[in-house]
């Protein structure tokens, strides 16, 4: 565990290095204070609340969080590096979950520069911040679950525009499975595939959470989700090794 927290802390202070980390953050709290005001209504409806702000976050991390994890590993396989590290004294799992923390923190530090949010809705009225709390509770676990696609993709791959695309389009698999639209059009073909969609929605569980909720199957389901692709990621890099 300290091999990963010594990878994580120097892949964390490697992102500020560059001009890439401002980028994402700016870019982030731009976007997501455009759409809570205006797609969001957040005025007009009138309720001390987040719901505006929350409901667009896995869309929003659909797009930014594959931009920020297609150079994790493409870009150490492009230019040659990951050998180097491979070839470290540090397992392959160390430099797996040092890289997926390190990333997942940035997140968490650009879901917290989002506080003028609360601030205003605090000012506005008296919202439940219970509520509130466990919505950015599902926010980070939401950057988790796409962090970790990301990131075994990106080793899958030295391309860094191959590995954004494939994982834009997994993570919106996830987020789209339990939409209206597929459940619907499964329902009436597939029951029980329609029933599996539900069950694997990121966007699903993220919504319990945004509702207060914080129910125990939830966070196996994150859990589980982020531990299986870390894994997947993991064994990717055991086998560019064995290559």
């Amino acid at each position: 565990m300290r091999a990963a927290l010594t990878v994580a802390g120097r892949e964390l202070a490697g992102y500020f290095s560059t001009p890439v980390a401002y980028v994402f953050i700016v870019i982030f709290l731009v976007l997501s204070g455009a759409l809570t005001f205006t797609l969001g209504n957040f005025f007009a409806r009138g309720q001390a609340d987040l719901i505006p702000f929350f409901s667009f976050i896995p869309w929003l991390f659909l797009f930014l969080v594959p931009a920020l994890t297609m150079r994790l590993w493409a870009e150490e396989r492009r230019l040659g590096t990951i050998e180097l590290l491979l070839t470290l004294p540090l397992p392959a799992w160390a430099a797996v979950l040092g890289k997926f923390l390190a990333a997942w923190v940035f997140c968490g530090i650009a879901l917290a520069l989002t506080f003028p949010l609360w601030l205003t809705v605090n000012i506005l009225g008296e919202p439940d911040n219970g509520v509130i709390l466990t919505g950015y509770l599902g926010c980070l676990l939401v950057a988790g679950a796409y962090l970790a696609i990301g990131a075994a993709l990106s080793a899958a791959t030295k391309n860094q525009v191959i590995a954004f695309v494939l994982a834009v389009a997994v993570c919106f698999v996830f987020v789209a499975a339990g939409s209206p639209i597929v459940t619907e059009f499964l329902s009436d073909r597939i029951p029980a595939l329609a029933e599996a969609a539900r069950a694997l929605s990121v966007a699903d569980r993220f919504n319990g959470f945004t509702r207060g909720v914080v129910a125990l199957r939830d966070i196996v389901y994150f859990a589980g989700f982020i531990g299986f692709f870390l894994f997947l990621n993991a064994v990717v890099l055991d086998h560019r090794k064995a290559d």
